[in-house]
């Protein structure tokens, strides 16, 4: 099977995000498929005009440098959306294909995927990383009127033309058929990467001794987005509870993000930056298994909004294949797999100072961290595992192209 696989903001092990279209498209390559992915160049540094071709892992990469960062204004990442669609769209017609496959975010990448699909009248799959517009309107963003119809009937034209939809939680999955009743859906979730976040005990021990701050001391860690949706000056305020009462424990926050500024400047005015509370900017995916190995607990928040419950974190997953206990503020399908296998904690969205309680006593308790960490193993191994989702994922590809 030849597949186009669309994903505007595709990543390497090299590079610093999430890996799922890597890994998917490599194990696609493995199953004897033919892969093309179309994605954009968003490294610092001039424009540069054409396509860029690599090879990696017997996947074909197509790169083209659009210029995106959050901190661009709300229309200069619209037209950054725009290019992409019509770039993408001409790149994917010209080449030969049995499926063309489209990821999200945003939600614009459905345009190029099901154009292209038409042209060379093969058929289209969707994939949903978020629910547009449900989530943006629920969180206030998306306020004006004519851009919510327009985003609806977006979302409308891509489950309408998907042969079949991959949803990556079941919240997700349910908002894909109540907008579109009859919708072919499956659920296929992020996922562990086992082998990955598979790390010699000596890294880790040298890891811990090359940051004297770190030692022996507790570690909290939080890796991934720093935006409006992931509401981690929530976690320096607990931190603020947590020095009143252990000292010693330490939080990371690794990544980037508009609110890298912001949640700086919170943990500075509470004396915290530097001390308790330690920043780094984002790291490639291929560094993280060592800080995760390092840690004692993981996190994962999103601001108290219901819409956010439904989320896929690559970083839950990360933390489970890790086999690190990890720490949510948000109910809904993660939280009750949490609470029913005992790999984490649930912690009060509203109230910080209680969460810092919990987890002060927690990241002391070795007991609990001990059955805490089987159960995130036993998660990875036997829900999550990358080679485990994979199966169903070619599945849905297999099924849409016969």
């Amino acid at each position: 099977m030849r597949v186009v696989y669309i994903h505007q903001y595709y990543c390497n092990p090299q590079m610093a995000g999430g890996i799922r279209s890597y890994e998917q498209a490599r194990r696609l390559v493995a199953r004897g498929h033919t892969v093309d992915v179309i994605t954009t160049d968003i490294t610092p540094g001039d424009r540069e005009l054409g396509w860029r071709v690599t090879h990696e892992d017997g996947v074909t990469v197509h790169w083209f440098k659009i210029p995106y960062n959050n901190h661009m204004s709300y229309a200069r990442r619209i037209r950054a959306f725009a290019e992409f669609m019509l770039l993408a769209t001409i790149r994917a017609a010209r080449l030969k294909a049995d499926l063309v496959f489209a990821t999200s975010t945003p939600l614009t990448v459905a345009v190029p995927g099901v154009l292209a699909a038409r042209l060379r009248r093969v058929p289209f799959v969707f994939e949903v990383r978020d629910l547009w517009p449900e989530v943006p309107i629920e969180m206030g963003v998306l306020r004006n009127p004519l851009a919510r119809r327009l985003a609806g009937g977006l979302a409308d034209f891509a489950y309408r033309n998907a042969a079949e939809v991959v949803a990556l939680s079941p919240g997700m999955a349910a908002g894909v058929t109540k907008r579109r009743p009859g919708t072919a859906v499956t659920v296929v979730p992020n996922a562990a990467d086992l082998d990955l976040f598979h790390v010699d005990p000596a890294q880790v021990k040298r890891f811990r001794g090359e940051h004297r701050w770190l030692g022996d001391r507790p570690l909290l860690v939080y890796t991934g987005a720093l935006g409006p949706v992931n509401g981690v000056e929530y976690l320096v305020r607990a931190m603020d509870r947590i020095r009143d009462t252990d000292p010693g424990v330490q939080l990371l926050i690794v990544g980037h993000g508009r609110e890298w500024e912001s949640t700086g400047r919170l943990a500075a005015d509470l004396g915290l930056l530097d001390r308790t509370v330690r920043m780094w900017e984002k790291v490639p995916k291929s560094e993280l298994p060592v800080i995760l190995g390092a840690a004692t607990m993981s996190t994962s928040t999103v601001r108290p909004i219901r819409g956010l419950w439904d989320n896929s974190a690559n970083k839950f997953f990360d933390a489970l294949a890790a086999e690190r206990p990890i720490a949510i503020n948000y109910g809904g399908w993660q939280a009750d797999l949490l609470t029913e296998s005992g790999a984490g904690l649930v912690l009060d969205p509203h109230d910080a100072d209680a969460a810092g309680d919990v987890l002060a006593a927690r990241l002391r308790d070795e007991d609990w961290l001990i059955k805490a960490r089987a159960a995130a193993h036993r998660l990875a191994v036997e829900q999550f595992s990358r080679d485990m989702l994979f199966e169903r994922f070619e599945a849905v590809l297999t099924r849409s192209a016969a």
